[in-house]
């Protein structure tokens, strides 16, 4: 594994060990930050939160390519200590922040991030459950984009929100989407 682009292009960063965490391949994560590139423009100055952080590889891509800050939340042990590496590893701990939990035990929000990366376990559900909570909790703002990745079999509803695009990517499929405008 990668990072694509931005200040650490081409650096390599670690996978975690074990059957536990399923890192989001180089050519899914082009394919997304093209996505979001052509929605958003520049990551520069943007916060970013990576929940089911895995090896962080999402948040450390944005990081690469300007974000001002990232969030990473994780719970298995590998996945940690992949993720503590590769921060390490790219002198990231100035603009970044590890929580070593669960997602789902994320109390109410400290921060607006502009954009929101959801990577969980495929076939678990656990995408559109977390952004139900977080949403509840005050963690995605109006403005905020957020991209949630599942199998490519799983169907994606999240009632507060509003899907902007979803794309195939080898086993992955990739949601956009948005806070429903309120009337």
């Amino acid at each position: 594994m990668r990072i694509i682009a931005g200040k650490w292009r081409g650096r390599a960063i670690v996978a975690p060990a074990g059957p536990h965490t399923r890192p989001t391949a180089d050519r899914t994560r082009e394919t997304l930050f093209s996505m979001l590139t052509s929605r958003i423009g520049s990551f520069d100055g943007l916060t970013v939160v990576d929940l089911f952080a895995g090896s962080g590889a999402l948040g450390l891509e944005a990081l690469s390519r300007g974000a001002a800050h990232a969030l990473f939340v994780e719970q298995e042990p590998a996945a940690l200590h992949a993720l503590r590496q590769n921060a390490v590893s790219l002198a990231a701990g100035k603009t970044s922040e590890i929580i070593a939990g669960s997602v789902m035990t994320l109390g109410p929000a400290k921060l607006q991030p502009e954009l929101v990366f959801l990577d969980p376990p495929y076939g678990t559900g656990a995408g559109p459950v977390a952004l139900d909570r977080l949403h509840r909790l005050g963690w995605i703002s109006s403005g905020a984009w957020i991209a949630l990745e599942t199998g490519r079999d799983e169907k994606v509803s999240a009632a507060a929100f509003e899907l902007d695009a979803v794309r195939d990517s080898g086993r992955a499929r990739l949601h956009l989407m948005r806070l429903k405008a309120r009337m």
